[in-house]
Protein backbone atom coordinates (compact mmCIF):
# COMPACT_ATOMS: atom_id res chain seq x y z
CA UNK A 1 0.00 0.00 0.00
CA UNK A 2 1.44 2.69 -1.10
CA UNK A 3 2.24 5.63 2.20
CA UNK A 4 0.28 8.35 1.11
CA UNK A 5 -2.71 5.74 1.73
CA UNK A 6 -1.41 3.99 5.28
CA UNK A 7 -4.31 4.23 7.43
CA UNK A 8 -2.38 2.16 10.23
CA UNK A 9 -2.44 2.41 13.20
CA UNK A 10 -6.83 2.53 12.49
CA UNK A 11 -8.72 -0.42 11.35
CA UNK A 12 -11.59 1.17 11.05
CA UNK A 13 -14.04 4.07 10.82
CA UNK A 14 -17.36 4.68 12.71
CA UNK A 15 -19.32 7.22 10.60
CA UNK A 16 -21.13 8.70 13.44
CA UNK A 17 -24.75 10.93 13.27
CA UNK A 18 -27.85 11.45 15.83
CA UNK A 19 -30.30 9.09 14.30
CA UNK A 20 -34.29 9.68 13.18
CA UNK A 21 -37.00 7.79 12.85
CA UNK A 22 -37.97 5.51 9.75
CA UNK A 23 -41.54 5.50 10.03
CA UNK A 24 -44.73 7.28 12.45
CA UNK A 25 -44.46 4.43 15.09
CA UNK A 26 -40.81 5.38 15.77
CA UNK A 27 -41.18 9.16 15.85
CA UNK A 28 -42.12 9.30 20.03
CA UNK A 29 -39.66 6.28 20.72
CA UNK A 30 -36.83 8.90 18.95
CA UNK A 31 -37.75 11.91 20.56
CA UNK A 32 -37.82 9.91 23.93
CA UNK A 33 -34.21 9.19 23.12
CA UNK A 34 -33.21 12.68 22.39
CA UNK A 35 -34.97 13.81 25.32
CA UNK A 36 -34.29 11.36 28.03
CA UNK A 37 -33.52 12.92 31.44
CA UNK A 38 -35.55 15.83 30.83
CA UNK A 39 -39.05 14.88 32.02
CA UNK A 40 -41.09 15.76 28.69
CA UNK A 41 -44.67 14.53 28.82
CA UNK A 42 -45.55 11.86 26.28
CA UNK A 43 -48.16 13.81 25.00
CA UNK A 44 -45.95 16.83 24.07
CA UNK A 45 -43.33 14.81 22.62
CA UNK A 46 -46.31 13.59 19.87
CA UNK A 47 -46.78 17.55 19.01
CA UNK A 48 -42.88 18.12 18.64
CA UNK A 49 -42.84 15.16 16.60
CA UNK A 50 -45.48 16.69 14.11
CA UNK A 51 -42.78 17.99 11.33
CA UNK A 52 -42.16 14.59 11.29
CA UNK A 53 -45.22 12.93 10.76
CA UNK A 54 -45.68 15.64 8.10
CA UNK A 55 -42.94 13.52 6.27
CA UNK A 56 -44.62 10.48 7.20
CA UNK A 57 -42.97 9.89 10.46
CA UNK A 58 -39.71 9.41 8.18
CA UNK A 59 -36.70 11.42 8.99
CA UNK A 60 -34.12 12.04 5.75
CA UNK A 61 -31.37 11.92 7.98
CA UNK A 62 -31.44 7.82 7.74
CA UNK A 63 -31.30 7.52 3.95
CA UNK A 64 -28.47 10.72 3.62
CA UNK A 65 -26.40 8.53 5.51
CA UNK A 66 -26.50 5.26 3.66
CA UNK A 67 -25.78 7.28 0.90
CA UNK A 68 -22.51 8.90 2.55
CA UNK A 69 -22.07 5.51 4.07
CA UNK A 70 -22.04 4.09 0.33
CA UNK A 71 -19.53 6.91 -0.79
CA UNK A 72 -17.59 6.65 1.64
CA UNK A 73 -16.77 2.83 0.60
CA UNK A 74 -17.09 3.67 -2.96
CA UNK A 75 -13.97 6.48 -2.53
CA UNK A 76 -12.05 4.27 -0.08
CA UNK A 77 -12.28 1.52 -2.66
CA UNK A 78 -11.20 3.75 -5.72
CA UNK A 79 -8.27 4.83 -3.67
CA UNK A 80 -6.75 1.60 -2.14
CA UNK A 81 -7.83 2.39 1.36
CA UNK A 82 -8.75 -1.04 2.84
CA UNK A 83 -10.51 0.75 6.31
CA UNK A 84 -14.25 -0.99 6.46
CA UNK A 85 -16.73 1.73 7.43
CA UNK A 86 -19.29 1.63 9.79
CA UNK A 87 -22.66 3.31 10.95
CA UNK A 88 -23.89 3.89 14.62
CA UNK A 89 -26.43 6.72 15.67
CA UNK A 90 -26.82 8.48 19.28
CA UNK A 91 -30.69 8.58 19.26
CA UNK A 92 -31.79 5.66 16.41
CA UNK A 93 -30.71 2.56 15.29
CA UNK A 94 -28.07 1.56 14.16
CA UNK A 95 -27.23 2.55 17.83
CA UNK A 96 -23.44 3.62 18.93
CA UNK A 97 -23.20 0.56 20.96
CA UNK A 98 -24.59 -1.88 18.49
CA UNK A 99 -22.25 -0.93 16.54
CA UNK A 100 -19.09 -0.59 18.64
CA UNK A 101 -20.06 -3.80 19.40
CA UNK A 102 -20.46 -5.23 15.93
CA UNK A 103 -17.00 -3.70 15.47
CA UNK A 104 -14.98 -4.97 18.63
CA UNK A 105 -16.13 -8.12 17.33
CA UNK A 106 -15.02 -7.88 13.26
CA UNK A 107 -11.50 -7.35 15.44
CA UNK A 108 -11.01 -3.79 15.48
CA UNK A 109 -9.32 -2.02 18.27
CA UNK A 110 -8.08 1.69 16.78
CA UNK A 111 -11.19 3.17 15.62
CA UNK A 112 -11.19 6.66 13.79
CA UNK A 113 -14.73 8.50 14.33
CA UNK A 114 -16.04 11.18 12.04
CA UNK A 115 -19.48 12.90 13.64
CA UNK A 116 -21.54 14.39 10.72
CA UNK A 117 -21.42 17.47 13.33
CA UNK A 118 -18.36 20.01 11.18
CA UNK A 119 -18.60 22.66 14.12
CA UNK A 120 -17.39 22.73 17.86
CA UNK A 121 -20.40 22.88 20.22
CA UNK A 122 -21.33 20.86 23.32
CA UNK A 123 -24.11 19.33 21.31
CA UNK A 124 -22.08 18.91 17.96
CA UNK A 125 -18.69 17.78 19.61
CA UNK A 126 -18.57 17.01 23.44
CA UNK A 127 -21.85 15.18 23.37
CA UNK A 128 -20.23 12.92 20.93
CA UNK A 129 -17.50 12.08 23.00
CA UNK A 130 -19.78 11.23 25.74
CA UNK A 131 -21.81 9.06 23.99
CA UNK A 132 -18.71 7.51 22.87
CA UNK A 133 -17.54 6.85 26.65
CA UNK A 134 -20.80 5.59 27.82
CA UNK A 135 -20.54 2.97 24.89
CA UNK A 136 -17.72 2.45 25.81
CA UNK A 137 -18.44 1.54 29.68
CA UNK A 138 -21.01 -0.61 28.48
CA UNK A 139 -18.64 -3.00 26.21
CA UNK A 140 -16.44 -3.09 29.26
CA UNK A 141 -19.32 -4.30 31.32
CA UNK A 142 -20.29 -6.68 28.94
CA UNK A 143 -16.50 -7.91 28.97
CA UNK A 144 -16.07 -7.29 25.95
CA UNK A 145 -12.91 -5.76 23.60
CA UNK A 146 -12.34 -2.04 24.26
CA UNK A 147 -11.53 -0.39 21.42
CA UNK A 148 -9.41 3.21 21.46
CA UNK A 149 -11.55 5.61 19.49
CA UNK A 150 -10.17 9.09 18.16
CA UNK A 151 -12.51 11.89 16.91
CA UNK A 152 -11.37 13.07 13.44
CA UNK A 153 -10.93 16.89 13.63
CA UNK A 154 -13.59 19.24 13.25
CA UNK A 155 -13.45 19.86 9.22
CA UNK A 156 -15.84 23.18 8.59
CA UNK A 157 -13.00 24.92 6.98
CA UNK A 158 -11.74 21.77 4.91
CA UNK A 159 -11.90 22.68 1.03
CA UNK A 160 -13.91 19.33 0.94
CA UNK A 161 -16.95 20.55 2.82
CA UNK A 162 -16.70 24.44 1.87
CA UNK A 163 -16.03 23.71 -1.85
CA UNK A 164 -19.70 21.92 -2.67
CA UNK A 165 -21.47 24.79 -0.06
CA UNK A 166 -20.16 27.25 -2.44
CA UNK A 167 -21.05 25.57 -5.95
CA UNK A 168 -24.95 25.32 -3.70
CA UNK A 169 -25.14 28.88 -3.15
CA UNK A 170 -23.98 29.74 -7.10
CA UNK A 171 -26.14 27.17 -8.01
CA UNK A 172 -29.73 28.74 -6.32
CA UNK A 173 -28.36 32.05 -7.19
CA UNK A 174 -28.25 31.34 -10.97
CA UNK A 175 -32.06 29.59 -9.59
CA UNK A 176 -33.25 33.47 -8.71
CA UNK A 177 -35.10 35.68 -11.31
CA UNK A 178 -32.63 37.48 -13.48
CA UNK A 179 -33.31 40.38 -12.37
CA UNK A 180 -33.22 40.12 -8.35
CA UNK A 181 -29.96 37.98 -8.73
CA UNK A 182 -27.14 40.68 -8.43
CA UNK A 183 -29.01 42.22 -5.83
CA UNK A 184 -29.83 38.97 -3.79
CA UNK A 185 -28.99 38.83 -0.70
CA UNK A 186 -27.08 35.71 1.39
CA UNK A 187 -28.28 34.37 4.63
CA UNK A 188 -26.39 31.59 5.77
CA UNK A 189 -28.03 29.43 8.28
CA UNK A 190 -27.06 27.21 11.14
CA UNK A 191 -28.43 25.53 13.86
CA UNK A 192 -29.09 27.99 17.00
CA UNK A 193 -27.95 27.01 20.72
CA UNK A 194 -28.15 28.56 23.72
CA UNK A 195 -26.29 31.69 24.11
CA UNK A 196 -24.14 30.28 27.08
CA UNK A 197 -23.24 27.07 25.30
CA UNK A 198 -22.10 29.24 22.21
CA UNK A 199 -20.17 31.00 24.38
CA UNK A 200 -18.26 28.22 25.82
CA UNK A 201 -17.76 26.38 22.78
CA UNK A 202 -14.37 25.37 21.71
CA UNK A 203 -10.98 25.38 23.52
CA UNK A 204 -10.84 27.14 26.71
CA UNK A 205 -9.22 30.36 25.49
CA UNK A 206 -11.83 30.70 22.67
CA UNK A 207 -14.42 31.09 25.03
CA UNK A 208 -16.23 34.65 25.54
CA UNK A 209 -19.35 35.86 27.22
CA UNK A 210 -22.16 37.86 26.86
CA UNK A 211 -23.40 36.02 23.42
CA UNK A 212 -20.14 36.69 21.66
CA UNK A 213 -20.76 33.15 20.72
CA UNK A 214 -17.32 31.35 21.24
CA UNK A 215 -15.74 29.10 18.66
CA UNK A 216 -19.66 27.66 17.32
CA UNK A 217 -20.18 31.79 15.76
CA UNK A 218 -16.04 32.69 14.86
CA UNK A 219 -16.25 28.73 12.59
CA UNK A 220 -19.76 29.71 11.03
CA UNK A 221 -18.53 33.06 10.05
CA UNK A 222 -15.70 32.07 9.19
CA UNK A 223 -17.28 29.58 6.32
CA UNK A 224 -19.87 32.42 5.44
CA UNK A 225 -17.17 34.57 4.79
CA UNK A 226 -14.92 32.42 2.89
CA UNK A 227 -18.05 31.58 0.37
CA UNK A 228 -19.14 34.49 -0.09
CA UNK A 229 -15.40 35.54 -0.75
CA UNK A 230 -15.58 32.03 -3.51
CA UNK A 231 -19.14 33.56 -4.79
CA UNK A 232 -17.37 37.28 -5.20
CA UNK A 233 -14.46 35.88 -7.58
CA UNK A 234 -16.96 33.51 -9.60
CA UNK A 235 -19.37 36.00 -10.27
CA UNK A 236 -17.95 39.65 -9.85
CA UNK A 237 -20.43 40.41 -7.39
CA UNK A 238 -19.73 41.02 -4.01
CA UNK A 239 -23.08 40.21 -2.22
CA UNK A 240 -24.32 41.32 1.39
CA UNK A 241 -24.54 38.36 3.80
CA UNK A 242 -25.52 37.63 7.52
CA UNK A 243 -24.93 34.48 9.72
CA UNK A 244 -28.56 33.70 10.98
CA UNK A 245 -30.14 30.75 13.14
CA UNK A 246 -32.63 28.31 12.78
CA UNK A 247 -34.23 25.71 14.57
CA UNK A 248 -34.30 26.94 18.26
CA UNK A 249 -35.94 24.36 20.15
CA UNK A 250 -35.51 25.50 23.88
CA UNK A 251 -37.44 27.23 26.43
CA UNK A 252 -38.75 31.06 25.87
CA UNK A 253 -36.83 32.61 28.98
CA UNK A 254 -33.08 30.79 28.18
CA UNK A 255 -31.08 33.36 25.45
CA UNK A 256 -30.45 31.54 22.58
CA UNK A 257 -28.63 32.56 19.07
CA UNK A 258 -30.11 34.98 16.81
CA UNK A 259 -31.66 36.13 14.65
CA UNK A 260 -34.52 33.67 13.31
CA UNK A 261 -34.24 33.12 9.71
CA UNK A 262 -37.77 33.60 9.57
CA UNK A 263 -37.67 37.09 11.62
CA UNK A 264 -34.43 37.73 9.03
CA UNK A 265 -36.03 37.27 6.38
CA UNK A 266 -38.62 39.75 7.13
CA UNK A 267 -36.17 42.21 8.11
CA UNK A 268 -34.77 41.67 4.56
CA UNK A 269 -37.72 42.45 2.86
CA UNK A 270 -38.61 45.31 4.62
CA UNK A 271 -35.15 46.85 3.75
CA UNK A 272 -35.75 46.12 -0.08
CA UNK A 273 -33.85 42.86 -0.55
CA UNK A 274 -34.74 41.69 -3.85
CA UNK A 275 -34.01 37.80 -3.37
CA UNK A 276 -32.39 35.74 -0.58
CA UNK A 277 -30.27 32.76 -0.70
CA UNK A 278 -30.23 30.35 2.32
CA UNK A 279 -27.02 28.38 2.93
CA UNK A 280 -27.75 26.31 5.51
CA UNK A 281 -24.20 25.62 6.60
CA UNK A 282 -24.40 24.33 9.66
CA UNK A 283 -25.95 21.13 8.27
CA UNK A 284 -23.67 18.28 6.71
CA UNK A 285 -27.28 16.84 5.07
CA UNK A 286 -31.02 17.56 4.24
CA UNK A 287 -32.29 16.51 7.63
CA UNK A 288 -35.43 17.49 9.16
CA UNK A 289 -33.84 20.72 10.52
CA UNK A 290 -33.36 21.60 6.74
CA UNK A 291 -36.35 19.95 5.16
CA UNK A 292 -39.15 21.46 7.57
CA UNK A 293 -37.51 24.62 8.90
CA UNK A 294 -35.95 25.83 5.50
CA UNK A 295 -37.63 24.27 2.94
CA UNK A 296 -41.53 24.59 4.88
CA UNK A 297 -41.46 27.00 7.23
CA UNK A 298 -38.67 29.63 6.06
CA UNK A 299 -40.17 28.91 2.35
CA UNK A 300 -43.48 29.74 3.41
CA UNK A 301 -42.58 33.03 5.34
CA UNK A 302 -40.99 34.26 1.99
CA UNK A 303 -44.01 33.09 -0.15
CA UNK A 304 -45.96 35.27 2.57
CA UNK A 305 -43.96 38.21 2.07
CA UNK A 306 -43.20 37.71 -1.51
CA UNK A 307 -40.03 37.79 -1.34
CA UNK A 308 -37.54 35.36 -4.01
CA UNK A 309 -35.86 32.57 -2.31
CA UNK A 310 -33.97 29.68 -3.13
CA UNK A 311 -32.06 27.07 -0.84
CA UNK A 312 -28.97 26.15 -1.33
CA UNK A 313 -27.64 22.26 -1.38
CA UNK A 314 -25.72 20.97 1.57
CA UNK A 315 -22.73 18.90 1.51
CA UNK A 316 -24.66 15.24 1.67
CA UNK A 317 -22.88 12.67 -0.42
CA UNK A 318 -20.19 14.61 -2.56
CA UNK A 319 -17.50 12.85 -3.63
CA UNK A 320 -15.69 15.66 -2.94
CA UNK A 321 -16.68 15.55 1.21
CA UNK A 322 -16.08 11.75 1.09
CA UNK A 323 -12.22 12.50 -0.52
CA UNK A 324 -12.27 14.90 2.32
CA UNK A 325 -13.15 12.17 5.09
CA UNK A 326 -10.48 10.06 3.76
CA UNK A 327 -7.58 12.97 3.72
CA UNK A 328 -8.98 13.35 7.59
CA UNK A 329 -8.51 10.17 8.34
CA UNK A 330 -5.22 9.91 6.58
CA UNK A 331 -3.87 13.20 7.88
CA UNK A 332 -4.87 11.89 11.65
CA UNK A 333 -3.27 8.35 10.92
CA UNK A 334 -0.18 10.22 9.96
CA UNK A 335 0.28 12.19 13.34
CA UNK A 336 -0.51 9.24 15.15
CA UNK A 337 2.51 7.74 13.30
CA UNK A 338 4.68 10.62 14.74
CA UNK A 339 4.82 12.29 10.99
CA UNK A 340 4.06 16.35 10.56
CA UNK A 341 1.05 15.67 7.46
CA UNK A 342 0.09 18.69 5.45
CA UNK A 343 -3.12 19.64 7.04
CA UNK A 344 -5.61 21.43 4.48
CA UNK A 345 -8.05 24.18 5.97
CA UNK A 346 -9.59 27.29 4.10
CA UNK A 347 -10.48 30.79 5.30
CA UNK A 348 -8.99 32.27 8.30
CA UNK A 349 -8.88 29.98 11.44
CA UNK A 350 -6.56 27.43 9.91
CA UNK A 351 -7.52 23.90 10.67
CA UNK A 352 -8.47 22.26 14.47
CA UNK A 353 -7.10 20.27 17.06
CA UNK A 354 -6.97 16.62 16.50
CA UNK A 355 -7.62 15.89 20.21
CA UNK A 356 -10.27 18.19 22.81
CA UNK A 357 -8.54 19.53 25.13
CA UNK A 358 -9.70 19.86 29.01
CA UNK A 359 -12.60 22.56 29.54
CA UNK A 360 -13.55 22.51 25.87
CA UNK A 361 -17.21 22.56 24.77
CA UNK A 362 -18.36 22.06 28.68
CA UNK A 363 -21.32 20.15 29.72
CA UNK A 364 -23.15 21.76 32.20
CA UNK A 365 -23.04 18.61 34.62
CA UNK A 366 -19.78 17.42 33.89
CA UNK A 367 -19.57 13.48 32.80
CA UNK A 368 -17.01 11.30 30.85
CA UNK A 369 -16.17 12.34 27.22
CA UNK A 370 -13.76 9.87 25.16
CA UNK A 371 -11.28 10.95 22.58
CA UNK A 372 -10.60 13.99 24.87
CA UNK A 373 -7.25 15.17 26.80
CA UNK A 374 -9.59 14.57 29.68
CA UNK A 375 -10.31 11.05 29.35
CA UNK A 376 -8.85 8.18 31.11
CA UNK A 377 -11.23 5.64 30.33
CA UNK A 378 -9.92 1.64 28.98
CA UNK A 379 -7.08 0.92 27.62
CA UNK A 380 -8.05 -0.68 24.24
CA UNK A 381 -7.27 -4.34 24.52
CA UNK A 382 -5.40 -6.59 21.62
CA UNK A 383 -7.42 -9.20 19.42
CA UNK A 384 -7.72 -12.44 20.61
Amino acid sequence: MPEQCDPSPYDALLLLSFGGPEGPDDVVPFLENVTRGRGIPRERLKEVGRHYFLFGGVSPINAQNRDLLDALRRDFAEHGLDVPVYWGNRNWAPYLTDTLRTMVGDGHRRIAVLATSAYASYSGCRQYRENLADSLAALQAEGLPVPRVDKLRHYFNHPGFLRPMTDGVLASLEALPAAARDGAHIAFTTHSIPTAAADTSGTPAEHTKDGEGGAYVAQHLDVARAIADAVREETGVDHPWQLVYQSRSGAPHIPWLEPDICDHLEERHAAGVPAVVMAPIGFVSDHMEVKYDLDTEATAKAAELGLPVARSATVGADPRFAAAVRDLLLERAATERGQSPERCALGALGPGHDLCPIGCCPARAPRPAAAGADWHGPVAQAPA
